[in-house]
C-alpha cells in the first residue's frame, strides 16, 4: 500500500471539513430525518467519487490508502457503500469463486460501517455488497468477522446477508459476474509490488490481475512502470515463472523511452538464453495475452522490435510470421501463403502455432466487432477468408470460435431484418442456408428450424 499524495490528502481533507459545516448535517444531526443525510450525500459524494476517481486513473497504488481515509469520522460514513462494493471485487477470486486470501479491506470497511452513527442510513445501500462478499468468503472468515460486531441488531443484519444459497460455487459464479457487471466500466483494482522473493510467490497473480486490468481500460500507467522496471531489475525474481510473465506484460504493454528498452531488452534476452524453456514459458502467457480485450497488433510490434530475431528459437519464429500478418493484412495471398508453410512446418499443437491462432482469431473479432448491420454483403464476402483460414488451422476450437462470432452477428441480423419478404432477409436467409451448411456451423435441420415461421396462436 503506497501512501497517499499530499495533494489528495489536501482535497480530502478539505471536503471534510466542508462536510463539518454543512448545513445539511447540522439539520442531520438536529432532526436525524432520512432527507437531509441524502442531502449530505448530494452535495458530498460527488466530490469523493472524483477525487476517488482521480487517484484510480492517476495514482492506483494508493486507492487503499484513499478508501482507509475515507473510513474517518469527518466524512460521516459518505461514499463508503462504494467503497465497499470496490473491495468486495478488488479481492482475487479462484475458479470455485472463492478468495484466494482472506479480504481484510472488505472487512475494514465493513466493520467502520458497522461502527458509524450513521448505520441505520448506510445499511440500505449495502446488503448486496455483503451477500457477495460473505459468499466469496469462508465459513471461518464469516465467523470470527461476526464475532467482531458487538451489536445484536447490526450482527443480525449481517446473518441475514449470508445466503446458504451460494455455497453452490455454480451460483456463486452467477452472483459474482451479476455484480462485477455492475461495475464492469469503473476503475477500482489496485495491488502491491513485493519487495521480497516470498511476497512475489505469494501475491503475483493479483499483480497480474491488476495490471491486465489496466491495461484493458487503456489507463494512464506511467506511474507503474518505474515499479514495473523495479520488478525487472530485482536479482531475486530472476529466473521464476513470475518473471516471465512480468516480461511479457512490460513488453506488450508498457512505452519505454529507448533507455527503458535498452534495459527490458538486456532482461529479456538474459532469461531467453538461461531460463529453461523460456521460449515455450513466454509463448504460453501470450497465449492466454491473446484472450484477453487489452491486445491488438501495437503489442506484437512493441515486443517484435525488443526480441533479438536472431536468436533461434521458438519466440523469433513466431514474431517473424506475426510481423508479416501485421504488416501485409491477413487477407493478403503472401500472408495466407506464409501462415499456410508455418502451419506446415510446426505440430499444430504447439504454442507457437496456438498463439498464431489466437492472433488470426483477435483480427476476426475486431473486424466482427466493427460490423453494422448493413455491412452484411461485407460479411459475406470475408467468411471467404473465415474458411481458408478454418482449413489452414484444422482445429476444432478455432472453427467454434469463429462460428461463435458469426452466429452472433447473424443474431444481429436477424433482429434488424424482420420482414420476410423484403431482399435483406431474403440475402441473409440464402448465405446462411448453404456457407453456414457448407463451413459446418449449421445442420440443414437446423436451418429449417431457424426460419420457420411461427404460427401464432389464436385468441380463445
Amino acid at each position: 500500500m503506497q501512501a497517499l499524495d499530499e495533494q489528495y490528502y489536501d482535497q480530502l481533507n478539505e471536503i471534510a471539513a466542508a462536510i463539518q459545516e454543512s448545513e445539511s448535517l447540522a439539520k442531520y444531526q438536529d432532526e436525524e430525518e432520512d432527507e437531509y443525510y441524502n442531502e449530505l450525500r448530494q452535495e458530498f459524494e460527488p466530490m469523493l467519487s472524483e477525487i476517488h476517481h482521480r487517484v484510480a486513473a492517476e495514482a492506483p497504488l494508493q486507492l487503499v490508502s484513499l478508501e482507509k481515509l475515507l473510513l474517518s469520522e469527518p466524512f460521516e460514513g459518505l461514499y463508503l457503500p462504494r467503497v465497499l462494493g470496490f473491495s468486495v471485487l478488488r479481492g482475487e477470486v479462484n475458479d470455485q469463486f472463492r478468495y484466494v486470501r482472506p479480504n481484510d479491506h472488505f472487512k475494514d470497511i465493513l466493520l467502520a460501517i458497522c461502527k458509524s452513527v450513521h448505520f441505520d442510513q448506510l445499511k440500505k445501500r449495502i446488503g448486496q455488497s455483503i451477500t457477495v462478499g460473505f459468499a466469496l468468503s469462508s465459513d471461518i472468515w464469516i465467523t470470527n468477522m461476526l464475532g467482531l460486531v458487538e451489536n445484536k441488531r447490526i450482527r443480525y443484519f449481517l446473518q441475514q446477508q449470508n445466503n446458504d444459497k451460494y455455497r453452490d460455487p455454480k451460483e456463486r459464479g452467477q452472483l459474482y459476474q451479476r455484480y462485477f457487471n455492475q461495475f464492469r466500466n469503473e476503475q477500482y483494482h489496485a495491488a502491491d509490488f513485493p519487495a521480497s522473493l516470498g511476497e512475489m510467490k505469494a501475491n503475483f497473480s493479483a499483480l497480474r490481475q491488476f495490471l491486465l486490468k489496466r491495461f484493458e481500460l487503456s489507463s494512464h500507467n506511467d506511474s507503474l512502470k518505474s515499479k514495473v522496471m523495479a520488478f525487472l531489475d530485482n536479482r531475486d525474481f530472476q529466473g521464476t515463472e513470475e518473471y516471465v510473465e512480468m516480461l511479457a506484460i512490460c513488453g506488450n504493454f508498457i512505452d519505454l523511452d529507448p533507455g527503458e528498452r535498452l534495459t527490458f531488452s538486456t532482461h529479456f534476452e538474459r532469461e531467453r538464453r538461461s531460463f529453461q524453456e523460456f521460449d515455450i514459458r513466454y509463448l504460453r502467457f501470450l497465449s492466454a495475452l491473446y484472450t484477453f480485450p487489452g491486445i491488438s497488433s501495437l503489442n506484437d510490434e512493441r515486443m517484435s522490435a525488443a526480441a533479438d530475431k536472431g536468436w533461434k528459437d521458438k519466440i523469433s519464429d513466431y514474431y517473424r510470421i506475426s510481423d508479416k500478418i501485421h504488416s501485409l493484412g491477413y487477407v493478403h495471398p503472401d500472408t495466407i501463403e506464409a501462415v499456410q508453410d508455418f502451419y506446415n512446418s510446426h505440430e499444430g499443437l504447439s504454442v507457437e502455432s496456438e498463439c498464431l491462432r489466437h492472433l488470426i482469431l483477435t483480427y476476426f473479432t475486431r473486424l466482427m466487432g466493427g460490423l453494422t448491420e448493413k455491412e452484411y454483403q461485407d460479411y459475406f464476402d470475408i467468411t471467404k477468408i473465415f474458411s481458408v483460414y478454418m482449413k489452414i488451422f484444422g482445429n476444432q476450437q478455432f472453427n467454434q470460435s469463429v462460428e461463435k462470432l458469426s452466429m452472433k452477428y447473424v443474431t444481429r441480423l436477424l433482429h434488424v431484418f424482420t420482414d420476410k419478404r423484403a431482399r435483406d432477409y431474403q440475402d441473409v436467409k440464402k448465405f446462411i442456408s448453404t456457407q453456414f451448411v457448407d463451413m459446418g456451423f449449421l445442420k440443414e435441420k437446423e436451418v429449417t428450424e431457424m426460419f420457420k415461421t411461427r404460427r401464432k396462436r389464436k385468441k380463445e
